[in-house]
């Protein structure tokens, strides 16, 4: 796309509903928008397909993925970061907050290193370079539950682009892994762990928390304000942790596990994001809370791709069928992901954001992908 192309006889998803017409692109932004089927003369015929904002990804472990496609395989970071690029690019993501952990544990079973602060700066120089497709952003996740998250957090800084922290606590016993029995069976497999270095495992985690967990919680949401970025709460369970997480400040709930946090996030005014994975499988696999559920009660703001980023533009399409509102499911990635971060130049066929655009048409009921642009440009 260059400045001046018109995308003409289109479907446009606006915050509100949606109008058939044309919009424009000049300099990279939304110049105008107008309603009308007509073409004019050079103006790109989209036949009525749909045109939305470009999807807003704020926790993917896609990055992840790609650098380790097989356990103790390290992938080249270069190839991988372009591949990561590029496959979200084609799935219709525009802004993405990669998420790297942070608080890594180097000793015994099933070692954590720490890597986010290299990878991090691997990514930058590729974006130094124009060498992305679409805008990256920092999501840093910071395990409370480790033994270095202090030292980690305090390499990052306000130029890192860290758009948003998660606080997260994988100890065993509470939150995801509240379920021992799926814990062990995860673990032993991930791990090949015999019964007694599994209760080993267990008790060494355990010990950590209770050694580092106050102060690593603290350190994390004091770090959070240092970078300006935006705090999130990891698989909240009960009523009593969503309080705590309000008290830390965090006005987004990655992935409430019950239905009773997810309404403790409503009451205190907390966006609730859950994965686009458990909506289209009909459930969590973890044997957690529905989206669907969360949905159909709304009680649910924001979708993530979390492990499946072709996940997310299916999910959008399927909310816009619970809710008889194709406008109010694409907002879920959309709108409602930019509002929550604070990127207030795009999320919205608006006059003046910017042109980080998806045209897509439903096929038996699935979205097809014909066109991803960003900041105007054809990426996918």
């Amino acid at each position: 796309m260059t400045d001046g192309t018109v995308l003409a006889n289109a479907t446009l998803v606006l915050p509100d509903g949606t109008i058939h017409g044309s919009l424009k692109i000049a300099d990279g932004v939304i110049a105008a928008i107008d309603s009308g089927a007509s073409v004019p003369a050079g103006a790109v015929d989209c036949d009525g397909d749909y045109v939305s904002p470009g999807l807003i990804e704020l926790h993917t472990d896609n990055l992840e993925r790609h650098i380790q496609p097989r356990p103790r395989v390290d992938w080249p970071h270069m190839a991988a970061i372009l591949a990561h690029d590029a496959e979200l690019a084609g799935t219709g993501i525009t802004t993405v907050f990669d998420a790297m952990r942070v608080g890594s544990i180097p000793s015994g079973y099933g070692r954590y290193l720490a890597y986010a602060r290299g990878l991090a700066s691997e990514l930058w120089s590729l974006r130094e370079a124009d060498a992305l497709k679409i805008s990256h952003f920092l999501h840093l996740r910071a395990e409370v539950c480790s033994e270095t998250l202090i030292a980690e957090m305090a390499e990052f800084g306000p130029e890192d682009r860290v758009g948003m922290v998660s606080l997260m606590d994988h100890t065993p016993g509470q939150r995801q892994f509240r379920d021992m029995s799926k814990l062990e069976t995860y673990i032993k497999g991930k791990l090949g762990l015999s019964d007694e270095q599994f209760a080993d495992h267990v008790e060494r985690l355990r010990s950590l928390q209770e050694q580092n967990g106050a102060v690593h919680e603290r350190k994390a949401v004091a770090e959070a304000r240092r970078y300006g970025a935006v705090l999130a709460s990891h698989d909240d369970t009960t009523a009593e942790q969503v309080v705590v997480s309000a008290g830390h400040g965090v006005r987004l709930a990655e992935f409430p596990t019950t239905a009773e946090a997810a309404e403790a996030c409503h009451r205190h005014g907390i966006d609730v994001m859950m994965g686009a994975p458990n909506l289209i499988r009909g459930g969590s696999h973890s044997g957690n809370v529905a989206a669907e559920e969360l949905a159909r009660a709304d009680r649910l703001n924001i979708l993530s791709s979390d492990y499946v980023p072709a996940a997310l533009l299916v999910a959008a399409v399927r909310l816009g069928e619970i809710w008889g509102d194709v406008a109010r499911g694409l907002g879920t990635v959309t709108s409602a992901p930019a509002e929550a971060v604070q990127l207030n130049d795009r999320g919205r066929l608006e006059h003046g954001r910017r042109a980080d655009l998806i045209r897509f048409r439903l096929q038996d009921g699935f979205p097809a992908l014909r066109g991803v642009w960003s900041r105007g440009n054809r990426v996918a």
